[in-house]
């Protein structure tokens, strides 16, 4: 097999059936029947691998994860329905009562509801670091920590954390790393080459691509994958065996995707760092990002979320998104088509100013997933867009 990331997407794959297919089949079956009792008490007893049941695990659902350890370099891995349905998991299976966890404060908005208004039911509690102050990490470790967790780059502020310097924390203190790599997918950043114990994915963002599909995944060491596939086995948060096949079909491009994606985004924030309605620009890849040589380090490319702060606060992010022509006004990102939001406005609306600007998250931002349209195009409706400011 090539060591080369295209190809492993393309061919790593399941052992073809009698039928000798070229393209992997759907396996829409809930369950699996056994040649006899032996067959069956070995299945259960885990004594051969054998698919039993497509909770606990299917061909396509296989597939998917199977590339994706392959893609990450991870012994193991387990898919679920959504992102936040492995997110939740991996910490349901590997925390216990009276835990703590140590988290960025940058993270995705129903993270953050999970830390602060779920976990807590269970006496799990959980402390922020600012992602701009890495060197308050280590304050905020207790004797009952478990575990740091991360997204980098972060959401919606595409601030950066160095997963070199997060991996020595977790293993001078004994603890779990566990890495969000939703933006940078596999093709661009591997968190587990830097040290991390765990990755994982919304597969619903950049790794599908298209706006079709939920799914998620965890991958990383074998034993802590193996208590999240017994939680999930029970619990039933599984991904269906048709996502899988769409997600396993999308790795194949994901390659050629996010070089689009990058390019376009690079040019783009280069052309809105230069604009007279724009503050400030973040992207990994401009030389003004302030972790900069750290995205150079960890990244293949800077990914394609752009954040931007446009001059005139709330009210001009309103007429900003109102002016918008072709790009898409939703809530969602890494699609083939190009996707704009106002935090401020719109999914942050309910915060206290001061919870957002903790996170970065100021009146005028405004984040932007770069698509697959024509580069021009897309930096045309954008341009317009600024004009009737």
């Amino acid at each position: 097999m090539s060591t080369q990331f295209e190809t492993k997407a393309i061919r790593e794959q399941l052992e073809r059936s009698q039928y000798m297919e070229h393209s992997t089949p759907l396996y829409l079956t809930s369950s699996f029947v056994f040649e006899d009792d032996e067959d069956m008490r070995a299945s259960f007893a885990e004594e051969k691998k054998r698919n039993i049941y497509s909770r606990f695990t299917n061909p396509n659902s296989e597939e998917f994860v199977n590339k994706i350890c392959v893609l990450e370099e991870a012994e193991a891995g387990v898919a679920f329905a959504s992102g936040m349905g492995a997110v939740f998991s991996t910490f349901a299976a590997l925390l216990n009562s009276g835990d703590h966890i140590v988290s960025a404060r940058s993270v995705f908005g129903s993270t953050h509801s999970m830390f602060t208004k779920f976990l807590p039911k269970w006496n799990i509690e959980t402390t922020y670091f600012d992602v701009s102050q890495p060197e308050t990490i280590e304050a905020c470790i207790r004797p009952e920590t478990k575990l740091i967790y991360a997204e980098t780059p972060t959401n919606p502020g595409v601030d950066l954390l160095d997963l070199e310097q997060l991996s020595q924390i977790a293993k001078k203190h004994h603890l779990i790393l566990v890495i969000d790599n939703c933006f940078a997918t596999p093709y661009l950043q591997q968190p587990i080459q830097f040290g991390a114990d765990l990755v994982i994915h919304s597969a619903t963002k950049l790794i599908d691509g298209q706006g079709r599909v939920l799914g998620g995944v965890t991958v990383g060491r074998k034993d802590l994958i193996r208590e999240i596939f017994l939680f999930a086995r029970n619990t039933g948060p599984a991904l269906s065996p048709f996502n899988a096949w769409v997600l396993s079909k999308s790795l194949e491009t994901l390659a050629v995707r996010l070089d689009r994606h990058c390019d376009s985004a690079l040019a783009l924030a280069q052309f809105l760092e230069a604009h007279p309605q724009v503050n400030w620009v973040k992207y990994p890849f401009l030389p003004s990002h302030p972790q900069y040589e750290i995205a150079k380090k960890q990244m293949r490319k800077g990914g394609n979320i752009i954040s931007f702060e446009i001059k005139g606060g709330i009210e001009s992010g309103r007429v900003f998104l109102n002016a918008i022509q072709m790009c898409s006004l939703s809530a969602n990102l890494g699609d083939s088509r190009t996707i704009i939001t106002h935090p401020a406005s719109t999914t942050h609306s309910k915060l206290q100013e001061e919870d957002r600007l903790s996170v970065g998250i100021t009146d005028g931002m405004i984040r932007l997933s770069v698509g697959l349209e024509h580069p021009d195009d897309i930096q045309n409706d954008v341009a317009n867009a600024l004009e009737q400011l």
